[in-house]
């Protein structure tokens, strides 16, 4: 998991709410303060394994409600893996007590560069295994929350084999990834998709770990 920026405020107001829930005002922004639109924020609790969410709004605002007595985790939603943020707990309060608002601030970097590390073809061909659409249909969520959003899908493989089949071959494979997220609505001219063959290697292809590093699919946001 990536480790994210952050800042974490927390400022009472003077509206009164539910003994069990608490309320948050949660604000996401970049490290420049502009806000995060469309952004999904996950609350984990520990002890419960119970997950909550909201979705940012243009103003990089929503508001959500915690139950009492847990731990949260904190994690926003990522092309690739989420990004851990921190923690907030929400105690539990005595019979005469009260939750207040509390107004939480999530600054963090969204990043333009993305490895689908868990994406995966049959051997050879560009045939996407089932096991690989949980990822891209999350890919397609974000994209749908995110209207503006158009992404470029890069292909790559190993040097192992003919340089022209692999070129031949990782363009089938970007171009496979791109079918599916039209096929689940996202419109086509939000997607290009290019393969690079063996011509961009990220590690040696001496070794098998090497070699499965340099057969990737990216996501670049543009």
């Amino acid at each position: 998991m990536k480790t994210a920026l952050y800042t974490f405020i927390f400022l009472a107001v003077n509206s009164i709410y539910s003994q069990e829930l608490a309320p948050l005002q949660v604000t996401v922004l970049n490290t420049k303060g502009k806000p995060y639109s469309g952004d999904k924020i996950y609350f984990v609790g520990q002890q419960t394994n119970k997950t909550l969410f909201g979705v940012t709004n243009s103003a990089g605002k929503f508001l959500i409600h915690l139950p009492q007595g847990d731990i949260y985790d904190v994690r926003i939603q990522s092309i690739a893996e989420e990004v851990e943020y921190n923690t907030i707990e929400i105690p539990t309060l005595n019979e005469d007590e009260h939750f207040e608002q509390m107004d939480i601030v999530i600054t963090y970097e969204a990043a333009k560069n993305y490895t689908l590390s868990s994406l995966q073809f049959e051997s050879g061909k560009s045939i996407i295994k089932t096991a690989s659409y949980a990822l891209l249909d999350n890919l397609i969520e974000i994209m749908t929350l995110k209207p503006e959003m158009k992404i470029e899908i890069a292909g790559h493989t190993d040097s192992d084999g003919d340089e022209a089949n692999n070129l031949a071959l990782s363009q089938q494979r970007a171009d496979a990834v791109r079918n599916y997220l039209i096929k689940k609505g996202i419109a086509s001219n939000r997607i290009v998709a290019h393969g690079f063959g063996e011509s961009r290697p990220i590690d040696e292809n001496t070794t098998e770990s090497g070699k499965q590093q340099n057969r990737r699919t990216e996501i670049k946001v543009l």
